[in-house]
């Protein structure tokens, strides 16, 4: 009881301090608290870009967003596509153009073409969106500023190999993140910095 009361009589004085010229901590740290004010700092721009410009956000490994990415045939001869994320929330729609650290969208490619910006983790990719034949599914996470997240230089992405064949789908291989690029050593599996989101 003796630790809340000293707790009572902190805020007390703050309380006496604000009404008069003067506050408790910054100005700026006051309006942080309130949810106002400037958001902390959310990595650096590189000079690298992806295919269409894009910029990479560099931020460090330990607070860096991460994905996975699984897809799973359904009974339309479809695909349902299921991301696993750690680090990151998404955006709603409308959300305001600037960089918030571990926010934003993700960004669905089928073969390199863009088919979807992605605002929650599950989407449903109809029959004619993947002709027969194996194809990469690929997830990006981007800031709400769609800069692209970025660890080491490398985009936060997650990739997944599916067969279609007839008379339906199969699954190939689902795929999360791995350590490095070059440290992948199982068949369909394609770098994305970070860990497994779904390891425990």
């Amino acid at each position: 009881m003796a630790w809340t009361g000293r707790q009572v009589t902190v805020l007390a004085v703050c309380g006496v301090l604000m009404a008069g010229s003067a506050g408790c901590g910054s100005r700026a740290v006051q309006e942080r608290e309130r949810g106002a004010g400037p958001p902390p700092p959310a990595g650096r721009l590189l000079e690298e870009r992806d295919d269409e410009g894009r910029p990479y956000r560099e931020v460090d490994e330990e607070d860096a967003p991460e994905v996975g990415v699984e897809v799973t045939p359904d009974t339309d001869g479809g695909w349902d596509v299921r991301l696993r994320v750690r680090n990151f929330r998404f955006s709603p729609d409308g959300a305001a153009r600037r960089a918030v650290p571990g926010r934003g969208l993700a960004h669905l490619y089928v073969d390199d073409r863009l088919v979807a910006l992605l605002r929650a983790p599950g989407h449903h990719l109809p029959p004619h969106a993947v002709r027969r034949g194996t194809h990469q599914v690929t997830v990006r996470l981007h800031a709400d500023d769609d800069s692209v997240w970025a660890v080491r230089g490398k985009p936060v992405e997650g990739t997944a190999d599916i067969t279609v064949s007839e008379p339906g789908p199969v699954t190939d291989t689902t795929t999360s993140p791995a350590a490095d690029p070059a440290a992948t050593g199982r068949a369909g599996e394609r770098g994305s910095p970070g860990r497994d989101p779904g390891a425990p």
